[in-house]
C-alpha cells in the first residue's frame, strides 16, 4: 500500500474542496483525510493503490468547479492510522 500528503495551494478554502476531495477519494477506495492549513492550503494525506492515489493527484490539480488550483505538492508519506476517509 502506498500513501502521500499533497499540499494543495490557491483559492481551495471555502469552495468545497475538502469535501469534494473526500467524495473523491472514497469512491478510489483511499484512505486518509483533508484539512484545511492556516496558511490558506489544504493538507490531504492519502493511502491505497498506486493507480486510485495518481488518479487523485490529477483530480487534485483541477479540484471542484469554484477551486483554483495554483500548485499541488506531493511527498510520500506514512499510511495514515484511520480507515476510510474523513474532513478533518
Amino acid at each position: 500500500m502506498a500513501a502521500a500528503c499533497f499540499l494543495v495551494s490557491g483559492k481551495v478554502q471555502g469552495v468545497f474542496f475538502r469535501a469534494s476531495t473526500c467524495s473523491r477519494a472514497r469512491q478510489l477506495g483511499l484512505s486518509g483525510y483533508a484539512r484545511n492549513l492556516q496558511d490558506g492550503r489544504v493538507e490531504v494525506l492519502a493511502s491505497g493503490d498506486d493507480a486510485a492515489l495518481e488518479t487523485l493527484a490529477a483530480w487534485l490539480k483541477q479540484g471542484p468547479p469554484a477551486a483554483r488550483v495554483d500548485a499541488v505538492l506531493r511527498e510520500p508519506a506514512n499510511a495514515p492510522a484511520n480507515a476510510g476517509f474523513d474532513v478533518a
